[in-house]
């Protein structure tokens, strides 16, 4: 009789423990599906945030936004000066106010720049005179913009701020390096 007990008991618990692992992987399926629906939620109501703002993105003073945005991620005032804008590969050369740091902001990451170095030395040849991005100690302090770091809009207003201080237009890239050397 004890032993009839036993089992009948062993068996509830078995049975109950089956019921309720259906119960919580019903339950996991769905949060999982109510979270998916809040991610696809907000990401449609940015989407529409940003649509009623992308007419009324303006940066009425390019380099200040520059130095505004720069001085953020680097954490000090570089008081940016344009020095020269280098066409191949893209880049805009600045010094810092003091004239103490030399200051490259390039869509080019330095993967992208080692990929250039390493590439057919003919092609390099060409460009290796005129742009300090092929020339880069390894010393070099080097930070990234992004819409992470630098505000949901950066991506439009940095289209807006290449174009005018570079002439050269922006591709729908969402990053700027910025390479900072000492001079």
């Amino acid at each position: 009789m004890e032993i009839l007990l036993a089992i009948v008991v062993a068996s509830a618990v078995i049975f109950f423990g089956a019921l309720i692992s259906m119960g919580n992987e019903r339950q996991r399926k769905a949060i999982d599906g109510l979270r998916e629906q809040v991610v696809l939620w907000a990401i449609q109501d940015l989407k529409i945030k940003r649509e009623h703002l992308v007419q009324a993105v303006q940066v009425p003073d390019p380099l200040d936004w520059l130095n505004k945005t720069a001085s953020r991620v680097c954490a000090y005032d570089l008081k940016l000066q344009v020095l020269e804008v280098v066409e191949e590969p893209q880049s805009l050369i600045c010094a810092s106010g003091d004239g103490d740091l030399k200051v490259i902001f390039s869509p080019l990451s330095p993967v992208d720049i080692r990929r250039i170095k390493s590439s057919r030395q003919s092609r390099l040849s060409k460009f290796a005179g005129q742009n300090p991005l092929l020339h880069l100690p390894k010393s070099v302090n080097i930070h990234e913009l992004s819409p992470l770091n630098s505000g949901h809009l950066f991506d439009l207003e940095l289209g807006l701020v290449w174009t005018a201080l570079t002439g050269q237009s922006w591709s729908t890239i969402n990053s700027l390096w910025i390479y900072i050397l000492g001079n």
